[in-house]
């Protein structure tokens, strides 16, 4: 199998295993065991990950708290923030209002649908056809009563960065907190809290070559409160309780530490693979459409349309290439994010979305254009003789 799906997950680099392996065996303290040995060589290790994960998003490294992953960092977020500014009170009333766009993630959607079934308004602000969204249009949503506005800084479909400072400043200047889920950029181009102004950032570490279950929220200390969704402990500044997976936060932070220091090199070489798929497969396929802007996206994205083709048997035909058609999420139904962009739904099935990653070669990409090609002509000619 060749392996195309990097935005769903990655392997974990050999690096950040060795790094994590200790901490398994002879080092398994408990990092909140303050009398004894083991449990300051867990707490140090977690501090020092702290401290790794940080310098990836040009934090303070007091303001990174760990978490289970991206969901529930999102969640943290939104719902916390909300929870704090309950009470609140703006020129013109409660802060009672959300501002987000159509292309989020559901980890962000969904928590905000459960917040207005909870009575809060919520703006759904839409994208234009490149998946770009118009800071325009999210700062006229944006009123003295707005607590929250939450937008992506990469998307995890079509790879489309947004204006996050741009949008962030239109947040503050109406009193409002700014999020944005950084999952899908943190460690793949440039993102700086500070530089760009946000107030809350989700990011997690199986994005980015570590391992599963384990994340981060970066919440601003000067300013921004948060109420906590899980009790019981205080940990994590008492914003998350819960005891802290240390073999998984040190395999984040190291996996942090060598994304900050390889991001350039790395996003320059996927970022031509990236446009050597896409050179091969125009060459070869009519009816193709590439889905969300060139010039403002993720290096290792390509995430293109085919007409005429049956979604369902485009991806059963590239039985050795590891592609999906949107979110990992939620394969079973169109792509909300294509929806957006003003697809149909046929269009959004037969939609291919290619991860480039760290371990993609020249040769698996060519392999994977000839593959689509080939599978995408011979679907035509099936479809057209079944007619």
């Amino acid at each position: 199998m060749i392996y195309l799906d990097h935005h769903a997950t990655t392997p974990v680099d050999a690096r950040v295993l060795e790094a994590m392996l200790p901490f398994f065996t002879e080092k398994f303290g408990n990092a909140a065991s303050k009398q004894h040995r083991f449990g300051w060589d867990a707490s140090d290790a977690v501090e020092r990950a702290r401290k790794q994960v940080a310098a990836l998003i040009g934090a303070g490294s007091k303001d990174v708290v760990f978490t289970s992953g991206a969901t529930e960092a999102n969640n943290l977020a939104i719902k916390g923030a909300t929870r704090a500014t309950e009470g609140t009170e703006s020129s013109e009333g409660r802060r009672d209002h959300i501002v987000t766009i159509s292309t989020e993630h559901k980890a962000v959607l969904d928590p905000i649908a459960t917040l207005g079934r909870d009575g809060w308004r919520v703006t759904v602000v839409p994208v234009g056809r490149d998946g770009l969204v118009d800071v325009a249009d999210v700062a006229a949503a944006i009123s003295e009563r707005t607590a929250l506005v939450s937008v992506m800084a990469a998307n995890n479909e079509i790879g489309v960065l947004q204006p996050i400072k741009e949008l962030a400043g239109a947040a503050h200047a109406k009193g409002a907190w700014f999020h944005t889920d950084a999952v899908q950029a943190a460690g793949k181009v440039p993102f700086d809290v500070e530089a760009l102004g946000v107030d809350l950032a989700s990011i997690t570490a199986h994005k980015i070559y570590g391992p599963k279950g384990v994340g981060a929220l970066y919440v601003r200390r000067k300013g921004v409160r948060i109420a906590a969704e899980i009790d019981g402990g205080g940990h994590e500044r008492g914003m998350r309780s819960g005891t802290l997976n240390v073999p998984g936060i040190v395999g984040f932070g190291r996996a942090a530490e060598i994304a900050r220091e390889e991001m350039a090199s790395e996003s320059a070489r996927v970022g031509a693979l990236r446009d050597r798929l896409l050179e091969r497969l125009q060459a070869t396929t009519d009816g193709m459409t590439v889905n969300g802007m060139m010039d403002a996206r993720l290096p290792g994205n390509l995430n293109v349309s085919f007409d005429g083709i049956d979604g369902e048997a485009l991806l059963l035909s590239l039985d050795d290439i590891a592609v999906s058609s949107g979110a990992a999420c939620t394969q079973a139904e169109p792509s909300h994010v294509l929806m957006a962009l003003g697809h149909s739904k046929d269009r959004a099935l037969a939609s291919l979305r290619f991860g480039i990653g760290r371990g993609t070669t020249a040769d698996e990409v060519d392999y994977a254009a000839a593959k689509v090609s080939d599978v995408v002509r011979r679907l035509r000619q099936t479809h057209l003789v079944g007619r």
